[in-house]
């Protein structure tokens, strides 16, 4: 009888096999879909999916002065105000300067809007003018922008009460600013005098992503295009640093950008926080719902969502008024920032919150405190709550 041997390398491989599996169970396991702020939208063709991942390239990408950057500059990628998408903090804050009023910027000739702190060798960076006033902005989250961009007109100000009609002490109203000429709005969207709802930036400044994005470009990281071919530092036009193909599958990036995805929202402490948001009129200002209208990407169009914004300018109060302002807003009036992705902001901001459009509130009910103005009322009721209807609320906000 023939006797039987293993081959000489066989005990070498299941030795790997084992190896293998242990080390499977090291790896870290993927955070669930509810738990990221990056990642596309569900429903978009091959084709938008191809575009999505051509605009997190460029989205990624480093630039070097061989590239474009500066020679001023703030940061020399997008990925690194916004990583993974999420909020900025101290580190990546811009600084925003010189207007004071509705007048426009009068310190445009002297570097404005945007305080460019970092410079290429043998370049000075650039300082706040005498007599200029200025705004910290902390970089808000990147998720879910392409709903809130489809948001009609007519719901936008179906929103708004400027003069407070309704007596609810509530009296939002729209940025209505001129676009820049590259800007094309629809043909639905709504005009007064030739200027248009802007919707972007801590004080709605920004009409569109494509605006949202030539800026940044231009003014984080001194990149110029063919949308704005003006260099920050000379003023002179010059040759594009960054082609149209790359800049819009950028805005088409972060137009198919996934919302959000609100975790625990059955959980009972998380229902009574809700309800507490609503009853002492959080709400009022952070609309829980909202409809996208018509959109060029079908994955975008006639979606309810849930951002928690109204979009419009409000009144917050002395507290946060910085003495500068953007478009037609007062000094102390501040869009309202989006609520969704709230909960995952410290996987962005090294494990706490900056919050507040200059990221000085460390927590969210430091946030809430400082809520003045139209939302002093909210303020105060919040301030009257129990100590456990303040911890359901907070844990309801941090679901989101």
């Amino acid at each position: 009888m023939k006797s039987f041997s293993l081959p000489k390398k066989l005990p070498l491989f299941l030795a790997s096999i084992i190896i293998l599996a242990s080390c499977a169970k090291l790896e870290p396991k993927l955070p669930k879909n509810n738990e990221t702020l990056d990642g596309p939208i569900e429903d978009l063709t091959p084709a938008q999916n191809a575009q999505f991942i051509a605009g997190d390239i460029a989205f990624t990408e480093v630039f070097s002065s061989a590239k474009g950057l500066g020679p001023l500059f703030v940061a020399n990628s997008c990925a690194s105000c916004h990583a993974g998408d999420g909020k900025g903090t101290p580190f990546t804050t811009l600084t925003r300067f010189g207007q004071s009023d509705s007048n426009g910027n009068q310190y445009l000739h002297l570097g404005g809007p945007q305080l460019q702190h970092r410079a290429l060798p043998s370049f000075l960076p650039e300082i706040i003018p005498a007599g200029a006033t200025f705004s910290k902005f902390t970089p808000p989250a990147n998720s879910g922008l392409g709903f809130l961009e489809f948001v009609s007109d007519q719901d936008i100000i179906s929103m708004s009460d400027e003069f407070d009609t309704n007596g609810d002490g509530i009296s939002g109203k729209p940025n209505w600013i001129f676009p820049p000429s590259y800007v094309t709005p629809p043909s639905n969207a709504i005009s007064q005098g030739g200027k248009y709802i802007h919707r972007f930036g801590k004080k709605a400044a920004a009409y569109n992503l494509l605006h949202q994005t030539v800026n940044a470009y231009n003014q984080d990281m001194g990149i110029t295009s063919t949308f704005n071919p003006f260099d920050t530092y000379s003023g002179l036009a010059t040759d594009p640093e960054v082609n149209d193909k790359t800049v819009q599958a950028l805005v088409a990036y972060l137009q198919t950008l996934k919302a959000p995805i609100q975790r625990n929202g059955d959980d009972k402490k998380v229902v009574q926080g809700k309800n507490i948001f609503i009853q002492i009129q959080c709400g009022a200002c952070h609309v829980p719902q909202l409809k996208t209208g018509n959109a060029p990407i079908s994955a975008l169009a006639n979606k309810v969502f849930y951002p928690y914004t109204d979009l419009l300018l409000h009144d917050m109060g002395y507290a946060l008024d910085d003495k500068y302002t953007e478009g037609n807003a007062k000094t102390y009036e501040w869009r309202t920032p989006p609520l969704w992705g709230l909960g995952l902001s410290p996987a962005s901001q090294g494990g706490q919150y900056f919050l507040m459009h200059d990221g000085r509130a460390h927590s969210i009910e430091e946030a809430i405190l400082l809520h003045g103005g139209e939302a002093s009322q909210s303020n105060s009721q919040y301030q009257s709550l129990s100590q456990n209807e303040k911890n359901d609320l907070i844990q309801f906000l941090k679901s989101l």
